[in-house]
């Protein structure tokens, strides 16, 4: 008994009489010689054990069986060329997974735009968003458990680079019954000896760099009395008149009843918020990426 197989070359080769209905029409479509493309049909029959065309000198018939082989090659035919060319689509980065960390900042900022963007463009590579403090992201990056990391800057770890994705201004934010809510902007130092809500230090220790930073370059050292986890909590916590805190101007984007957002005057500090990834990972969805949020950025302003 014959193996009874056949590969795509004899499929397009069959497919192609069949639609023409002539070995002549089809031999110059395929640019083949018009004997070898006899002898391939007749090797394609001669494998399945099929008669699969009915010919003389002047006329080409597909069979019965023909029709249904017909069929499945043009199915099997377009399956592989979908096949390859997603394999290119892949390769050039253009199929593909992302993971990318955020911070409350990232989120809160211009990362949902840039995101939504990003996904109209290449509605194929499928994006996962974990949230994770700066620290949780860089040891994510370390175990290439994700792809990007959205996080509070600046940065020095080697083998890293980054993009800034914004620059936001710090702010007050203060339960809306406080007496400095009634100020259109607060001085910094009148915010010495209130009390203060933060994240947790163990997991907000690169923000709170900062805070400590531009608090001290005021005279004060913030005096606080609660934290939180995320920035849902610390505005919850202000809200329920535990003390006040200070934010990245982002905070605008979130909603809370019992708040007042205030700008702070005498200082134009900044918390950069980057997006950092492996030097080393060159994985296509990666460079993809990056390459559209430099691109992205170029039209956006970064200034928060």
């Amino acid at each position: 008994m014959t193996s009874q197989t056949c590969d795509l070359r004899q499929m397009r080769y069959f497919v192609a009489v069949a639609e023409a209905l002539s070995f002549r029409r089809a031999a110059e479509q395929l640019n083949v010689a018009q004997p070898a493309l006899s002898r391939t049909i007749r090797q394609l029959e001669q494998s399945l054990e099929v008669r699969l065309l009915e010919r003389n000198n002047r006329w080409v018939e597909l069979t019965e069986v023909g029709s249904v082989f017909l069929e499945g090659c043009r199915a099997t035919l377009s399956a592989a060329d979908k096949t390859i060319k997603d394999t290119l689509r892949a390769r050039a980065g253009e199929i593909g997974h992302l993971v990318i960390g955020y911070t409350d900042f990232a989120i809160s900022g211009v990362l949902p735009e840039l995101i939504q963007v990003f996904r109209s463009r290449y509605p194929e590579v499928t994006v996962e968003l974990v949230h994770m403090v700066t620290f949780v992201q860089l040891e994510a990056l370390a175990a290439g458990d994700i792809h990007v990391g959205a996080m509070t800057g600046p940065l020095a770890e080697p083998g890293l680079r980054h993009v800034t994705l914004q620059n936001d201004r710090l702010v007050a934010i203060l339960p809306r019954g406080h007496p400095l809510a009634k100020l259109k902007a607060i001085p910094l130092a009148k915010l010495a000896g209130e009390p203060f809500v933060t994240g947790q230090a163990a997991y907000w220790r690169h923000y709170l760099t900062h805070m400590m930073s531009v608090c001290q370059s005021a005279g004060f050292r913030p005096r606080i009395v609660e934290e939180a986890y995320n920035s849902e909590g610390i505005f919850g916590l202000v809200a329920a008149n535990m003390g006040l805190t200070l934010h990245v101007e982002a905070a605008r984007n979130y909603y809370r009843r019992g708040l007042a957002i205030r700008p702070l005057e005498g200082t134009d500090y900044r918390v950069p918020t980057v997006a950092a990834w492996n030097a080393d990972d060159a994985s296509a969805p990666l460079q993809i990426f990056i390459a559209f949020v430099e691109e992205w950025l170029e039209t956006h302003d970064a200034e928060g």
